[in-house]
């Protein structure tokens, strides 16, 4: 009991060391197994005890080494926080059919978005990093991890963020004791005979209690063996040579290649990432089974959060992030986290100095071209090829897809181009299955990469032999819509030709674009605009989709005086059924800005809504004529843009598509009387008296300077007299409440002394309204028609 055992404590203390030296011996002899259970018990406490300060002591190194990044372009001494910078990719663990891929390379702005959020579900596996390692459907574990991606989707970023999370308790805390990483670009440079103890490099503090736990507990460490295709030496040797424990010493190659192979520490777990250009040689090497998960980048959220994180103020990440949505060709490359990086880099660089956006950044060729420069410089070091040998391959392949509408290329003919297709950063690979066999295709990131490598190709050329390609590409854009694939080829040529995206090219050594080029693009552009002046004179104001094409080459070239040039042969516009997105208004704002006078712009059925129409305000106050139909707009908007329109100027504005109510049609009429306007028509959806009264009010408040006016009801937004210089248009269901109004406009207008055109809508034409019309006509001099 414990009074005895006091008792004995007291009496062996008192005799000193000799004593409970002389009871051991005694307790050894008499009660073995008691003496043995003791010590392994005060042995294991020990270890353990000693296990924890190791790895708390591991962890805390970890969070050291971890905690922040280096950008490519930081200077010594320069970093980030990782959690500050890190947005979550999209994982999917399902192989994608030729006809997935093709979707996503070929579609542009928010519908490529949408097929990123089809990715991002049940049907693709969609995962988070925490759950690589769950049980699949059928409850087992696959102990090896394959995480692929293209150049730049943020593979290396994501092991980085394992180890930090891991080290801070958030990630994996009750699976892994330890997780070691192992970065193939470093591996590289091992030498000599190495064991896996040894590729790890931890000091001998560390090293101690990481064999014991090699040892003892292997299916409690993780090892993230990051890089995969950077490695220079092969993993294909022979499986009798593989060492079988991680203290074995031998080349760096096959030390590496027991331990993914696992044939070394068989019970632990990896996570591999490689780029999907090396995914079939890795697959030779794993040991099955293998859970498989691609990164395919940001989704639409993730874009938007990489902005939020990047600035420091709210203001300025909404304000990039607004300016990259407006560019569907940008936007849709943002997918990549690399792309997100120089974009926002750009546009901290300018908020930080405090000046207006440059030039440069505001061409979606010059974020190409920073993209291009930096995985050369930072993806492509042990190529053994030069820049421009890798640009000229890519730019034959690009070609040759171009003119084929090809996307997807087999082994065969990127080999014809690239030397070593499966190290170039700017393709991806993939298996796919094709009856009982299995086919290694290719494609660009996405479709834009392709059209920019193709007008990159034309000018890598000699002077000569690049005028005719060029020369060649512009025959075929001209005859007609059978070669509209072509066309953003030709936007990124005057991409190319813009002056600070040229000097960035030829700082580096890749191209310069000639005089003769220059020219050929100047005579192309200004000969279509010609045509199209022309083709609209002819059809009545409808034109084709080459004008916008046209307005967004000159907004890529950036060249004021050249635009002022060709944008003054302008003064009227007719942009109808031409459905407008975020991109063509910012570029229709930039190009009309270069404009003198525009005498007439027609914006109808263009699908614009109230935040396009605020991308265009600057440009509108050129206008002297503007028709416009739009689906969204609320009472700020429409004074943002009366204001923007400016005072004695003609509206035809078309609300019928807004469910707006009387009194807002009303507030409308009101706040056209603060403009003074010399010709108006409005379409809403329908008209009371009390909207005929507020007409009437604006009829009175024009002081004379009226030229036309017109308020018309339009059911399911059509009206068959939009041609009209039209006057009073009731709701297509006429009453007699609305005649007696008429009588009181018709009394209005004697002061109109201007007008020309009159267009009355009535049940029926009384007396009374027959001498009112017969009195106006003799009030207005200059009245030509009474209908």
């Amino acid at each position: 009991n414990q009074g005895k055992m006091r008792e004995l404590f007291t009496a062996l203390h008192s005799g000193g060391n000799k004593v409970k030296s002389t009871f051991l011996s005694m307790l050894r002899e008499h009660e073995p197994n008691l003496v043995q259970d003791l010590e392994c018990s005060g042995k294991q406490r020990g270890e353990q005890e000693n296990k924890i300060t190791i790895s708390l002591k591991y962890k805390e190194f970890i969070r050291g080494e971890y905690a922040t990044v280096q950008e490519y372009n930081s200077l010594p001494g320069e970093h980030v926080k990782l959690d500050d910078r890190y947005t979550e990719p999209l994982i999917i663990q399902k192989h994608r059919q030729q006809r997935e891929r093709e979707e996503e390379i070929r579609s542009r702005g928010q519908n490529f978005y949408q097929v990123m959020d089809q990715r991002d579900s049940e049907t693709y596996k969609s995962t988070k990093v925490e759950r690589l390692f769950d049980p699949d459907e059928h409850g087992d574990i696959q102990r090896t991890v394959i995480l692929q991606g293209h150049s730049g989707t943020g593979k290396s970023f994501t092991t980085q963020k394992i180890m930090s999370d891991w080290a801070f308790g958030r990630l994996y805390k009750d699976r892994f004791d330890f997780v070691f990483h192992l970065r193939c670009k470093e591996l590289n440079q091992a030498t000599g005979r190495k064991s896996v103890m040894d590729l790890l490099n931890y000091d001998q503090s560390l090293s101690s209690m990481i064999k014991q736990v090699l040892r003892q507990s292997p299916e409690r460490v993780l090892f993230l063996v990051d890089g995969f295709d950077e490695l220079k030496f092969s993993l294909d040797v022979p499986k009798d040579s593989l060492p079988r424990d991680p203290w074995t010493q031998c080349s760096p190659e096959v030390t590496l290649s027991g331990l993914i192979r696992k044939q070394i520490l068989h019970e632990s777990f990896l996570l591999v990432t490689t780029r999907s250009t090396a995914l079939d040689k890795l697959k030779e090497v794993v040991k099955n089974p293998v859970r498989y998960a691609e990164i395919l980048g940001f989704s639409k959220e993730g874009v938007e959060e990489y902005f939020n994180r990047f600035f420091m103020k709210e203001q300025h990440s909404q304000q990039a992030y607004d300016s990259v949505r407006k560019n569907e060709t940008l936007f849709t490359a943002c997918f990549i986290p690399v792309i997100c990086w120089i974009i926002c880099t750009v546009y901290r660089e300018q908020f930080d100095e405090g000046t207006e956006m440059i030039q440069s950044l505001e061409t979606t060729t010059s974020i190409f071209v920073e993209f291009v420069a930096t995985l050369l410089k930072h993806h492509c070091q042990d190529l053994g090829q030069s820049a421009l040998t890798i640009l000229q391959g890519l730019g034959k392949l690009a070609e040759k897809g171009m003119e084929e509408q090809q996307v997807l290329f087999d082994h065969d003919s990127v080999s014809q181009t690239v030397s070593d297709p499966s190290k170039v950063p700017f393709l991806c690979k993939f298996l796919q299955k094709k009856r009982v066999s299995q086919t290694t295709m290719y494609s660009f990131m996405h479709l834009s990469f392709q059209e920019f490598f193709t007008a990159l190709s034309y000018m890598l050329l000699g002077d000569e032999e690049a005028q005719g390609k060029v020369r060649e590409l512009l025959s075929k854009v001209r005859r007609g819509k059978e070669n509209s694939h072509l066309l953003p080829i030709v936007q990124f040529l005057f991409g190319i030709a813009n002056k600070e995206v040229g000097k960035r090219l030829e700082d580096k050594k890749y191209i310069s674009c000639s005089q003769g080029i220059w020219t050929q693009l100047k005579h192309f552009i200004l000969e279509v605009i010609e045509k199209e002046k022309e083709d609209r004179n002819a059809i009545d104001y409808h034109i084709s989709s080459m004008w916008l094409f046209a307005f967004h080459c000159l907004y890529e070239l950036h060249v004021d005086d050249f635009v002022k040039k060709a944008m003054n042969t302008y003064t009227e516009f007719n942009l109808t059924h031409i459905p407008l997105t975020k991109t063509d208004c910012w570029v229709l704002k930039y190009c009309f800005q270069h404009c003198k006078c525009i005498q007439r712009l027609i914006l109808n059925w263009c699908k614009l809504t109230a935040e396009k129409i605020k991308i265009l305000l600057p440009a509108l106050e050129k206008c002297q004529h503007l028709e416009l139909q739009v689906d969204d707009l609320a009472d700020d908007d429409l004074d943002d843009l009366l204001t923007a329109l400016g005072e004695g100027k003609s509206l035809e504005l078309d609300l019928s598509e807004n469910n707006f109510s009387d009194e807002k049609v009303q507030d409308l009429l009101i706040a056209l009387t603060k403009h003074k306007p010399r010709n108006v028509e409005i379409g809403v959806k329908s008209i009371t008296s009390n909207t005929a009264d507020k007409f009437m009010f604006l009829i009175s408040k024009a002081h004379g300077v009226l030229e036309s006016i017109g308020l018309h009801g339009c059911e399911n937004g059509y009206t068959d007299v939009d041609d009209l210089s039209a006057i009073i248009h009731p709701v297509d269901k006429l009453s007699p409440e609305w005649d007696e109004h008429v009588e009181a406009l018709i009394s209005l207008l004697h002061s109109q002394t201007s007008l020309e055109d009159i267009s009355l809508y009535v049940s029926s034409v009384t007396e009374r309204c027959a001498a009112s019309v017969v009195s106006l006509s003799q009030a207005c001099p200059n009245l030509r028609m009474i209908s």
